[in-house]
């Protein structure tokens, strides 16, 4: 059974950086969506050769860089009572960030959670494959076991196709509160409810 998992990175022992970190309210409560863009970021000044998309070297790395950060991409991805609850609004505050920084060759593109899971799986192993992490938004679900996981933004930085009986399941890695989180994907996908989160692919250009 296949297995990959992207580098990453950590701030001592958290894998990623920790929302439970900020002091400020509204980011400590809801800053999900910031904090995934700035994941994201951080990510591809390490391991895509990318340093511009960080105001701070990522060889010090500590956990006072990663909440200015954070506080730096707060008003472009702003939290709020209802959560940054679709992907437009993600990607709008996110190339905001990119063009107020001369960022150029990343692209973002919608993938909505009404899709189907063969399509979303396929698109997961794709940007995996390629070296890109994949912001993902979960709002609400039917089962349980995901409640964590509900009304949240968070990066998918790997998967493993396991074999369970007769099938083969894809499970996902989810990165998010310094900490990594293996997550069966078709069922975390099919959430029985009608508004959905999704994906948001990323795509790197040639500069």
């Amino acid at each position: 059974m296949s297995r990959v998992e992207l580098p990453y990175f950590n701030i001592s022992r958290s894998y990623g950086g920790n929302q439970n970190w900020f002091l400020d309210f509204w980011m400590h409560i809801g800053g999900c969506g910031a904090l995934t863009m700035c994941d994201l970021m951080i990510y591809m000044a390490m391991h895509r050769a990318r340093s511009e998309c960080t105001p701070f070297s990522t060889d010090q790395l500590t956990r006072r860089s990663y909440v200015r950060f954070g506080m730096q991409m707060k008003p472009y991805l702003k939290p709020r009572k209802t959560g940054i609850k679709d992907l437009k609004a993600f990607m709008d505050g996110a190339e905001d960030y990119l063009k107020n920084n001369s960022i150029e060759g990343i692209e973002l593109e919608a993938f909505p959670g009404t899709r189907s899971y063969e399509s979303a799986e396929l698109v997961l192993k794709n940007q995996i494959d390629a070296g890109i992490p994949v912001p993902m938004l979960m709002l609400n679900h039917k089962r349980k076991e995901f409640s964590f996981f509900e009304w949240h933004w968070f990066l998918v930085v790997g998967y493993e196709d396991r074999k369970e009986g007769e099938k083969v399941v894809c499970y996902a890695k989810a990165a998010t509160y310094g900490k990594a989180h293996w997550i069966r994907f078709d069922r975390f996908w099919e959430t029985g409810e009608e508004e959905r989160g999704g994906l948001i692919i990323v795509k790197e250009k040639q500069r």
